[in-house]
């Protein structure tokens, strides 16, 4: 096959798919606009953060299947893909660990004021008065939303950290993932608006969909304990940015946020936000999935996808072809 790779990719797991016989054209640096032109004769093509639209799709003549290197599928219409017949698959849980490592790394990181402590010292500046007052982490109660594999990654890791473990009571679950929390000594609440009442921390770990668009809003962040801290390493559409600058403003919350509205496609670029320039929050720049660890796990995934595909077999397809 010829597989076009629309995003950085590692130079190792590149040469492993070419010496399976197959033609890799890396364009790490195409943009969204520059991609249709280079889909004429591209049976395969993976990305990461590149949108696929519909119009990218009509110039995609022989293209077979779009491969999202990691777990979201929002940047990609796989509905327009279905109707062109193209498979479009993803790599579940791969980066789960890198994601939940940077959720525990924003709460410890907001619990002991560790950037404005880099900041002072970095200033010239010492204020150890200031920078004594947290109040630790042991003990705390974590409500987790959304409970795939990144979810329970954090769960995990915030046990290990003496955090007592909340969650809602959703039917239909795993016996595994039952099992896991059952391990974990996870409390059960009812619903969303009692699990964000009763704990100190919640952490979302959603995907992009309707039903989460927003789900952070008034009505649930009131429900939240004056002083609490709020983590989304997930996707920034399931936040309602103005009510949460509100709740920062007129009920102390903190929030460690790794994702926005609006935020650029890029790697690089301007961006200017309220939130992220908030005075409560501590941000990062959607990293959540990106350690080399992470990436090559992801590479691997990538692979298996190509080899079985290669051999007549569609691995994690989302868009309801297979």
């Amino acid at each position: 096959m010829r597989i076009l790779f629309a995003d950085k990719f590692p130079a190792a797991h590149l040469e492993e798919i070419g010496a399976r016989g197959h033609d890799c054209v890396s364009a790490p640096d195409l943009t969204d606009d520059d991609l249709p032109a280079q889909l004429p004769g591209v049976d395969a093509l993976v990305v990461r953060s590149t949108r696929i639209t519909a119009a990218t799709l009509a110039a995609a003549s022989e293209l077979k299947i779009v491969i999202r290197a990691g777990a979201g599928t929002n940047n990609i219409d796989k509905q327009a893909a279905a109707e062109k017949g193209v498979y479009v698959s993803n790599v579940p849980g791969k980066n789960a660990i890198a994601v939940a490592e940077l959720a525990l790394g924003l709460m410890l990181a907001i619990d002991r004021n560790i950037p404005d402590n880099v900041a002072e010292l970095r200033a010239g500046r010492w204020n150890k008065k200031r920078f004594s007052m947290a109040r630790g982490l042991y003990g705390r109660s974590l409500g987790i939303v959304g409970l795939g594999a990144a979810g329970l990654a954090v769960a995990t890791r915030a046990r290990a950290f003496g955090l007592h473990i909340h969650v809602i009571d959703k039917p239909g679950r795993s016996t595994q993932t039952a099992a896991e929390l059952l391990a974990l000594d996870a409390t059960l609440a009812p619903d969303l608006a009692t699990l964000a009442a009763r704990c100190d921390i919640l952490s979302f770990h959603l995907p992009a969909a309707a039903e989460t668009k927003g789900l952070v809003g008034r009505a649930l962040l009131a429900q939240m304990q004056p002083g609490a801290m709020l983590i989304n390493t997930s996707r920034g559409d399931v936040v309602d940015e103005a009510a949460l600058i509100e709740a920062l403003d007129n009920k102390g919350l903190r929030a460690g946020l790794d994702v926005y509205a609006g935020e650029p496609a890029s790697g690089e670029g301007e961006f200017h936000s309220a939130l992220s320039q908030h005075p409560r929050v501590y941000g990062t720049h959607h990293i959540g999935a990106s350690t080399e660890q992470a990436q090559n796990a992801v590479a691997d995934g990538v692979i298996e996808i190509l080899t079985a595909f290669a051999a007549g077999k569609v691995l994690y397809c989302v868009n309801g072809l297979a």
